[in-house]
């Protein structure tokens, strides 16, 4: 029988401890506001934001990151490294302090400290005097879902120090239309209010957004607005409208005055570069093309895991069925729709449809071209969604080395802030809301059947936010801001 007083005495202890473990993270939190506000250096923790965070929620994302590394991740290691990079002449720049933490415990007893240590690891990231690069104007051009999200995070994670949020573009900018999609931008049903101020000036037709004054502008064509009127030049226009998908409608925000480069938030026709970043942003010029498209949210999540399978084992062939949240094009209650089966309602109903991934991420990875069927199927819910791949490989594999190489590519190279690795076996799609990695690789659900040939992956994404920090990232590749990073 147990002691009532050694109860009583463990309930207290532990108390303690955690009591002392948070005042460590907020301790970090203090540096980790210093790095970023005075010094542009964005800390993160295996993909996961840290800015703007809790210190239960930072201890939380330590104690989670032994299911993906398999060792323990200490809050005081994390703050005396953060310590550290304050101290050195490190460049603007993101480090993750996951992957920091994880070399430290390991290789300590080589260093003298944990600034010796800094000071060797991100040596490449060392200047006398580190440079700032001017941040680079911004317009969202359409403020939907997908439009009030980029604004929320580019003014969040750049602090105007990259991509500066300036103007949104809407088709009235009457003081109605501006109070509505300031409450919108405040509140959000799937994501939550959001994290700072958003308060409309009518008089000015601004929303003051965190510190920025935000113009809301208002406009029936692409070529309407004279920019540069606002002191708005060389500017990223942002399209999130959809309407315009081509080289020659998109071209028309160029004629505008002030834009530079235009990005569309869907996938684009014809010839222009459609980009899921980490998997073939390489192979286009930013300085000479004007124009491209981030995809649609499915080829990004889809995109990167073929593009690793492929590289690993070849891909003879496959099919992807996307099990897709609903979206504003469907209808509440059933109605008339240009699409078929789309008319019905989508809250009450599983809806068959089609999509445009498979034959996209063919433009991504060329070598899949006539391998990749795909189909969708929308369901009732707001936002996450998951990708079903079934594949068959050119040679044997297992679970095991499936779920490792993918296990792997999240930790490092150059997809690890696409793919995040999952080991839970209880996850389910809300567990994913925000959730920013564009992926999360489902390793409890994976398939292999007994040829060892045929594959099936289950793979989660939130088709808004993931999505949204996938074209924030073209975005500042486009821009020339995008900031050296550690992963």
């Amino acid at each position: 029988m147990v002691e009532k007083k050694n109860i009583n005495g463990n309930y207290e202890n532990s108390l303690n401890v955690w009591a002392n473990q948070e005042m460590i993270a907020n301790e970090f939190i203090s540096v980790l506001s210093k790095l970023f506000y005075n010094k542009s250096i964005e800390l993160v923790l295996f993909r996961s934001q840290l800015i703007d965070r809790s210190a239960s929620l930072i201890l939380y994302r330590h104690s989670y990151a032994e299911n993906i590394i398999n060792r323990q991740l200490k809050i005081e290691d994390s703050l005396e490294l953060a310590k550290a990079i304050l101290h050195c002449n490190i460049i603007p720049s993101k480090l993750d302090i996951g992957k920091l933490s994880g070399e430290w415990i390991a290789e300590k007893d080589n260093y003298v400290d944990a600034e010796d240590f800094i000071k060797i690891k991100l040596k490449n990231y060392i200047e006398d005097k580190p440079k700032f690069k001017p941040p680079v104007d911004v317009v969202l051009y359409g403020f939907g879902r997908i439009g009030r999200l980029l604004a929320r995070e580019l003014i969040i994670q750049g602090n105007g120090h990259q991509l500066r949020v300036r103007a949104i573009v809407t088709r009235s900018n009457s003081e109605e239309q501006i109070v509505k999609r300031a409450s919108l931008l405040r509140h959000d049903s799937v994501h939550g209010p959001f994290r700072g101020i958003a308060i409309e000036n009518l008089k000015n037709k601004t929303i003051y957004i965190n510190g920025h004054e935000v113009l809301m502008l208002a406009a029936n064509n692409p070529e309407d607005i004279d920019y540069t009127e606002y002191g708005i030049n060389n500017a990223v226009l942002i399209d999130n409208t959809g309407i315009y998908r081509d080289r020659e409608g998109l071209g028309r925000h160029l004629k505008a005055k002030g834009i530079s480069k235009v990005v569309l938030t869907a996938p684009g026709k014809g010839d222009i570069p459609n980009i899921v970043f980490g998997v073939n942003d390489k192979t286009v010029d930013y300085k000479k093309e004007t124009i491209f498209s981030a995809a649609s949210c499915t080829t990004n999540a889809a995109a990167p895991v073929l593009a690793v399978i492929e590289k690993e084992f070849g891909i003879k062939q496959g099919h992807l069925e996307t099990v897709h949240s609903y979206t504003n094009d469907q209808n509440l209650l059933d109605n008339m729709h240009k699409k078929t089966r789309r008319g019905r309602s989508a809250p009450l109903n599983l809806v068959i449809t089609e999509t445009g991934a498979a034959k996209a991420v063919t433009k991504i990875i060329p070598s899949l071209v006539g391998k990749i069927t795909g189909n969708a199927i929308r369901v009732p819910t707001p936002n996450v969604s998951l990708v079903i791949l079934k594949l068959t490989l050119n040679r044997e594999t297992s679970i095991e080395e499936i779920n490792e190489l993918m296990r792997q590519t999240s930790l490092s190279g150059e997809l690890v802030a696409q793919v995040k690795y999952s080991t839970s076996a209880d996850a389910v799609s809300s567990d994913f809301i925000s959730e920013p990695a564009t992926l999360v690789y489902d390793s409890n659900a994976t398939i292999v059947s007994s040829d060892k040939k045929n594959i099936v992956v289950y793979v989660w994404y939130d088709n808004e936010f993931g999505y949204a920090l996938q074209v924030i990232r073209v975005a500042k590749n486009m821009a020339g801001v995008k900031r050296p990073t550690y992963y």
